[in-house]
């Protein structure tokens, strides 16, 4: 946790800003796998710990704006609960580290929303996302769980993304923790990758590493020699020289900040003069985003610059043709790029995702409100601001299902050349990914550099066998 004066200043901050009501908090409980008492890795909602910091099941808090009083809904360890797990931290202990003095029992908190409620006082709740949260959420106002999400407060929303998408100088500390320990992992696959291993030996290797830091992964692991399978969770092909494998993965520290980087590499000594081409353009697409990161700037543009570098450089290679202003205003570049350029992180790998896309990475003046393939996937294209936090990962990927479908339909023939790109149409895919900040001038790399350049990954390789 950070210091308690981090977090009474955060919930101050917050009221202040809402100014009026209760704002209520819901933190995360257990999820069984298969039966109660065996359940998933827990995970603390982000919004809760951002607030709180208590990574603790079953809790809920209240923040009375008009009041100026935080309380803390839960219950303390029973005789069985410490025979079974051992005497750990008392919830008042926890709640003292995070500056909280009232703590009550969890079931005083549906006595506390109904006496709000009766008051005609506004109760203020963000999105739940969790099937057992929106359960609870519905029972404690008497409303439909289908009714939860009309009901969401925009304010609420609004003031915890204004919050939470500028990092603080503690923040970034320890997001570059959870890079480098995310950097540890990349570059730990690059040093034991080699035919004959499977994916899930390599995966297997670098989930030590995130564990090893402290913490755990940022989210599941994609290591693929099928990169054209954007999020690719199955890890058990065999490696074999020639292929690349694509490896994206990130770590999480044990106080929920998240990395999160991308790397592909040859299985083999060295890249193919065939992957150097479609390499070199990803990376040309990736350091021309990179360029353009400063404040006041439109991620959107951002993305618009790796989208054009990328039909620049498959123009050259005969892949696409006519004007590349325009094949990009088309969309038709998205045949070899369906994805956006990056994504704003922090104590979520896709930072307040769910808090809502159209708050998170737009704004009353920029919608988001196009349906165009490639562009909608775009998660951010606000003006970026100094503490953003975010990723670059512009990537190509030869998918053979949509070119089999563009192709049968035609599509873009003013701008792609199917006849050449029926020969790369097994290729698979690629992509470099980092993290950066936003500073008052530019932009700064979190994290030690890791290998991305096709000499420094070709010299690693190369130290492996």
């Amino acid at each position: 946790m950070f210091n308690a004066n981090t977090y009474i200043h955060r919930r101050a901050q917050l009221a202040n800003t809402i100014k009026t009501g209760v704002l209520l908090l819901l933190g995360n409980g257990e999820s069984p796998m298969n039966y109660t008492d065996n359940t998933y890795h827990f995970r603390q909602d982000s919004t809760f710990l951002y607030y709180f910091g208590i990574s603790a099941p079953n809790l809920a808090a209240m923040i009375d704006a008009d009041e100026n009083t935080v309380t803390v809904f839960g219950d303390e360890m029973t005789i069985d609960e410490i025979v079974w797990m051992g005497r750990q931290e008392t919830l008042q202990q926890k709640c003292h580290k995070a500056g909280v003095g009232q703590t009550v029992a969890a079931n005083a908190l549906a006595a506390a929303i109904h006496k709000a409620v009766s008051q005609n006082r506004a109760i203020h709740y963000l999105p739940p996302y969790r099937g057992d949260n929106k359960i609870k959420l519905a029972e404690l106002l008497g409303v439909g769980t289908g009714e939860l999400a009309t009901g969401a407060s925009v304010p609420f929303i609004k003031a915890v993304i204004a919050q939470r998408a500028i990092k603080t100088a503690e923040e970034i500390v320890e997001i570059e923790k959870a890079v480098n320990i995310t950097g540890a992992m990349h570059l730990m696959a690059m040093q034991i990758a080699r035919p004959g291993l499977t994916e899930n030996d390599v995966a297997a290797a670098i989930h030590k590493v995130a564990l090893e830091g402290g913490g755990n992964l940022a989210f599941p692991i994609i290591m693929t020699t099928h990169g054209e399978i954007l999020h690719n969770h199955y890890h058990g092909n065999i490696l074999k020289d020639g292929q690349l494998l694509l490896n994206d993965s990130g770590a999480e520290t044990a106080m929920g900040y998240a990395g999160d980087m991308s790397r592909t590499f040859p299985v083999g000594k060295t890249f193919t003069a065939q992957q150097k081409d479609i390499y070199s353009i990803a990376l040309g697409a990736h350091d021309a985003a990179i360029g353009k990161l400063q404040p006041g700037t439109r991620y959107l543009d951002v993305h618009y610059t790796a989208c054009k570098t990328i039909a620049d450089g498959l123009k050259q290679l005969g892949l696409m043709k006519g004007d590349v202003e325009e094949a990009v205003a088309a969309g038709a570049h998205a045949l070899f790029f369906q994805c956006g350029t990056g994504h704003m992180m922090g104590l979520d790998v896709h930072d307040m995702e769910d808090l809502g896309e159209q708050y998170v990475g737009y704004t009353d003046v920029l919608r988001k409100n196009t349906t165009q393939f490639g562009l909608k996937s775009l998660r951010l294209g606000r003006e970026l601001e100094a503490g953003f936090v975010l990723t670059i990962e512009p990537g190509i990927y030869f998918i053979p299902e949509l070119i089999d479908m563009w192709k049968a339909e035609n599509r873009f023939a003013e701008f792609i050349n199917y006849e050449k790109v029926e020969a790369w149409k097994y290729f698979g895919g690629l992509r470099a990914e980092e993290d950066f900040v936003i500073t008052e001038t530019g932009c700064q790399l979190l994290g030690k550099p890791v290998p991305k350049t096709i000499a420094e990954i070709e010299a690693v390789r190369a130290a492996a066998f």
